[in-house]
């Protein structure tokens, strides 16, 4: 089975806001996420099914970090092999915020203008 690439979002200006948001996090939180995208890389997308839903009329989909914490990533497939994580936030309502949707779609929009980076 090939691996997954897993692509953080880049800005034109050279920021990357999901490492900056992942950063924030204790050990506890990073050891989650990272053993997730860990799982992701290396077995695929379709080994954390029921960590991933599609976010209804849009091109994107969510990696929810269950439990206590409820982190989320938004990011949308790049190819068959990578993915690219636009957004990450800490969710406390049922639904989607429409803000964190609209920041995640304003960086999908910008990649067309920026290069890729792993």
């Amino acid at each position: 089975m090939p691996k997954t690439s897993i692509i953080y979002y880049i800005s034109p200006s050279g920021n990357n806001p999901v490492k900056d948001f992942i950063d924030q996090f204790e050990f506890r939180q990073k050891s989650k996420i990272f053993r997730l995208f860990a799982t992701i890389e290396n077995y695929g997308l379709i080994s954390i099914l029921p960590h991933i839903r599609k976010l209804t009329g849009t091109p994107l989909w969510e990696i929810r970090i269950l439990g206590q914490d409820n982190i989320r990533f938004i990011y949308l497939t790049k190819t068959k092999d990578s993915i690219v994580v636009l957004h990450g936030f800490n969710k406390k309502t049922n639904k989607t915020p429409q803000k964190e949707l609209d920041i995640a779609l304003e960086r999908f929009k910008s990649l067309n203008n920026i290069s890729y980076t792993i």
